[in-house]
């Protein structure tokens, strides 16, 4: 692993449902897991994002 990646390593319990969408998505894609992963956190936003008037 990269280490410049590695500020937290976070483990994450997955149904075998949310599983499989997952690997057939990374598979369709190519792309892995991780980085499928990370691009859904970045789209996360959060109050102060949605309003910075608050």
């Amino acid at each position: 692993m990269n280490k410049k990646w590695a500020a937290k390593r976070l483990t994450i319990n997955l149904t075998s449902g949310e599983a499989q969408r997952l690997e057939q998505y990374c598979s369709i894609t190519g792309r892995p897991a991780t980085d499928v992963i990370r691009e859904l956190i970045r789209s996360l936003s959060t109050k102060n994002e949605q309003d910075p008037q608050t």
